[in-house]
C-alpha cells in the first residue's frame, strides 16, 4: 500500500509542478499584460483533484488518520483554481487579478501541505 500511496503523491506532485510551472511560464507576459492560462495549469490542476482524491482515499484505507480539516481547506483552494482556470482557459488574455489569484493559492495550498501537520 505504501507504494501505491508514494506514487500517487508522486503524481501529486506532478501536477503542482504542472499548474505553478504554468503561472510562471506566464509571468514576464503577466507584466506586459499579455499572459493566459494555459493548458498545462488546467491539466495540472485536474491532476492535483484526482491524486488528492485518491491520496485521501488510500491512507484512510491504510488506517493512517486524516486531517479532515486541512484536507477541505485545501479542496476549497483548489476548486478555486480550478474555476478560474476552467472559465478563463480559452481567452485570449487573463486579468492580472485572476491569474496573480491563481498563483497566489496554488503556493498557498503547497505551503499549507507542506507546513500544517
Amino acid at each position: 500500500m505504501d507504494v501505491l500511496i508514494n506514487l500517487f503523491v508522486a503524481l501529486h506532485i506532478i501536477g503542482i509542478a504542472s499548474l505553478l510551472g504554468g503561472f510562471l511560464t506566464q509571468m514576464k507576459a503577466l507584466g506586459a499584460g499579455t499572459a493566459r492560462f494555459v493548458p498545462a495549469m488546467l491539466h495540472g490542476a485536474l491532476t492535483m483533484l484526482v491524486t488528492g482524491v485518491a491520496l485521501v482515499g488510500l491512507n484512510q484505507a491504510d488506517g493512517q488518520t486524516v486531517n479532515h480539516m486541512k484536507i477541505g481547506i485545501k479542496l476549497l483552494i483548489l476548486v478555486v483554481i480550478l474555476a478560474l482556470v476552467y472559465v478563463r482557459r480559452d481567452e485570449e488574455k487573463a486579468g492580472k487579478g485572476e491569474f496573480a489569484a491563481v498563483g497566489g493559492l496554488t503556493v498557498a495550498n503547497v505551503l499549507i501541505a507542506t507546513l500544517w501537520t
